[in-house]
């Protein structure tokens, strides 16, 4: 737990409860008002407003019980937060180098600080060590700024956030070792055996207990609020199960927002709650009460004071600095990034108060130590709220760059995508609109989102049940900040209406819900799907999911032969990456080589960092394969095509009844991709080749076309035997 440093029994100004609440939520709304105009991060402003209004400034609140608990709620907040919004992939891509960063920025700072102990201060080692310990472990304390830029997922803010947590971890350590040094007057491996056990015992249980009770309780109750509350329940029972066996609660805190990630997408109505509670009220609570812990006026108490708050400063500093430059060093990182590195391990708030009060309460630290702590703390935090806005901006101005690069290379650019969700009931509502928001894309001006209903009777229930419709749709879009326009349309049917809105809204996508058979003779998609199928040529992604999709353990797509040639391949390609990033999952694409090569492609170009798979599969026979390898938790996507296409073949006229009989249980996602539209590039992982091939002669061309086809004629006839083996999920 997080110790207070004492404050002067002086009554305050305000001790009416409300009075201290609305004071609070003055200085939230309007401390960044006023510094946003100076160009001053709103961390500080925050921090400067609670050295004003606290027992050090004028005296206006207290720091009572509310800004204990509060404060102490905030800060496990703000580490949940880091751990819930990093990106996951990322995290795996970089682990090694979060972990030599994390050896960086801990040792280093150890080494320094404890020289610095030693020679500037006059203190011995083992004070010189313990307070060293301080200056190695640092707070996210500039974590909603970089945040707020959207740059939660840039390598550099993932490194960062992975060094904090060894950071954290080896300064426990050294703070158990010389406090049992103090207590017992010798070092004593048994605490550090205890306290690392403990840790692999604790991080074991949560691994296995938390996504498994988690995903019980997201099938069982989908209501926002009970699954707001069961996360904030998760989060602080796991930073006090943390407490228990000796190690800080921002530690369980942040190993919580790492377990359940998995299970808030980021473009989901739960994170939306997540993080606007977080940074509305309980982080900016945290960042007050640090100010309140600073007395500015330890500086007029006399020069040693001072001495010894400037050496603690630059110490902390410049071994930060030093370990984020050794770090970009042998990573070959940009200085843009080392700034960023720098900036985020550059505050000291949480464990350096925890420290020097323990150091205080023990005698090994003394009077001006305590004093220099609060200093350093408020120098620290101040630099690295500053620098890590000024970082965030570049970073966010290159990543921008980047992305127009990008969305404008080799494409000659991206139609925005207009999707339509016809809705029938609410209930079903929810989840179509979740997973059209999922599958599309996350930048600005890419498309529109409606919701129609369809109506061909005036009765009352009739309307009541498409208003309802349509305004569950519009809550669950605006939830995620996302605009859904809905429409209720009376038309002659249902199919009518769709096709008509679908050419006055000029709509490239239709997501729709797959109907529930009413008899035996009912077909598997249904009179209206079957039409709907025939009669428009955009993109259709029929669904059935009988699991919450944020709880969805893999993504298995099955892709017909020739499935790139189609004029949608690249707008069904993306859909898939986007959702799979959001959901955090692996999907596994079971598709012949070559279209293997495009959907890499596609990928690569698109910038879908996700854990893709690929299973070979060029038969008919390799498809029924599947119905034994899907699980109950999968999301099982068939990518299908119409009569017209380059990808069909007569198999498919059984694919209903197939799906029918064999995934009857599973969740389904059926997708036409869109046919005759405006035909978009396929990026290919040889450009410079197919340039080459392009100048060439044509009778040399159609040559080499037809030894590669017989070439794969042979490859296929030597490969058919073994092909049953082949499918291995």
């Amino acid at each position: 737990m997080i110790l207070s440093l004492a404050i002067p029994a002086m009554r305050p100004m305000v001790s009416s409860p409300v009075s201290i609440f609305l004071i609070v939520l003055a200085i939230i709304l309007l401390a960044p008002m006023l510094l946003s105009r100076l160009k001053i991060p709103h961390v500080i402003g925050m921090i400067v407003a609670g050295i004003v209004v606290g027992p050090h400034g004028f005296n206006i609140l207290a720091r009572d019980m509310s800004f204990e608990v509060f404060g102490q709620v905030g800060l496990l907040y703000l580490m949940f937060l880091a751990g819930v919004e990093i990106d996951m992939y990322h995290l795996r891509k970089n682990l090694k180098k979060g972990f030599v960063f994390g050896l960086y920025t801990f040792f280093i700072p150890l080494v320094l600080g404890s020289l610095a102990g030693i020679t500037f201060l006059k203190l011995d080692f083992l004070t010189s060590v313990l307070l060293a310990s301080m200056f190695a472990a640092h707070t996210l304390l500039a974590y909603p700024i970089v945040s707020r830029f959207g740059l939660t997922k840039n390598p550099a803010v993932i490194i960062a956030i992975a060094g904090t947590i060894f950071t954290v971890l080896g300064s426990l350590m050294v703070l158990a070792a010389t406090v049992g040094v103090a207590r017992e007057g010798e070092f004593s491996f048994a605490i550090i055996g205890k306290l690392l056990g403990s840790i692999v015992l604790y991080c074991a249980a949560m691994v296995y207990v938390y996504p498994r009770v988690t995903r019980w309780f997201f099938k069982r109750y989908n209501d926002g609020i009970m699954q707001f509350i069961y996360v904030l329940v998760m989060v602080f029972l796991a930073a006090e199960s943390a407490v228990m066996i000796g190690v800080e609660g921002v530690f369980g805190a942040f190993f919580a927002g790492i377990v359940l990630n998995r299970y808030i997408p980021a473009r989901s109505p739960l994170m939306t709650r997540i993080e606007f509670v977080g940074n509305a009220l309980f982080i900016p609570y945290f960042l007050i009460g640090v100010g309140m812990l600073i007395n500015v006026r330890v500086l007029t108490t006399g020069w040693l004071t001072i001495y010894v708050a400037a050496v603690m400063s630059v110490t902390a500093m410049m071994s930060k600095w030093i370990a984020a430059y050794a770090t970009q060093r042998t990573f070959g990182m940009r200085p843009i990034e080392r700034s960023m590195l720098y900036q985020l391990s550059n505050a000291h708030t949480a464990v350096a108060l925890a420290v020097v009060m323990i150091g205080y309460k023990l005698g090994i630290f003394g009077e001006s130590i305590l004093d220099g702590t609060v200093v350093m703390i408020l120098v620290t935090c101040t630099v690295s709220s500053i620098g890590t806005s000024r970082a965030s901006s570049r970073l966010k101005v290159m990543s921008l760059a980047s992305e127009t690069v990008v969305t404008t290379g080799a494409g000659g650019g991206k139609k925005p995508v207009n999707t339509l969700i016809p809705v029938v009931n609410p209930v079903t509502a929810v989840e179509l609109v979740n997973l059209a928001i999922m599958m599309g894309s996350t930048q600005r001006g890419a498309g529109r989102l409606y919701a129609l209903h369809v109506r061909n009777d005036n009765s009352p229930s009739s309307r009541a049940v498409g208003q309802n419709s349509l305004d569950v749709s519009e809550q669950v879009a605006a939830s995620v900040d996302v605009k859904l326009k809905p429409i209720e349309r009376y038309d002659l049917n249902f199919v009518t209406g769709v096709l008509n809105t679908i050419e006055e809204r000029d709509i490239n996508e239709v997501v729709i819900g797959l109907h529930r058979r009413s008899n035996v003779i009912d077909s598997f998609f249904g009179d209206k799907l079957t039409q709907l199928l025939k009669a428009t040529y955009r993109m259709v992604v029929i669904s059935r999911c009988y699991i919450p999709v944020n709880t969805v353990r893999r993504i298995v797509v099955s892709v017909p032969d020739r499935a790139q040639y189609e004029t949608g391949f690249c707008r069904w390609v993306s859909a898939i990456g986007n959702l799979t990033r959001q959901l955090g999952c692996r999907v596994i694409f079971c598709c012949s080589g070559e279209t293997r090569r495009s959907i890499e492609a596609v990928l690569r170009a698109g910038q879908y960092d996700i854990r893709s798979e690929y299973r070979l599969v060029e038969e008919w026979d390799d498809f029924i394969l599947l119905a034994n390898k899907i699980l109950d938790e999968d999301l099982f996507v068939v990518v299908s095509a119409r009569r017209a296409s380059v990808s069909f073949t007569s198999d498919m006229d059984a694919l209903p009844e197939f799906l029918r009989k064999y995934f009857a249980q599973n969740n389904l996602i059926v997708i036409y991709p869109e046919q005759f539209g405006e035909e978009a590039s396929v990026p290919t992982m040889a450009d410079a080749l197919s340039t080459d091939m392009e100048t060439a002669p044509s009778a040399l061309w159609l040559k080499v076309m037809e030894y590669y086809r017989a070439g794969i004629a042979l490859r296929k006839r030597f490969t058919h035997r073994n092909r049953r083996n082949r499918i291995d999920l």
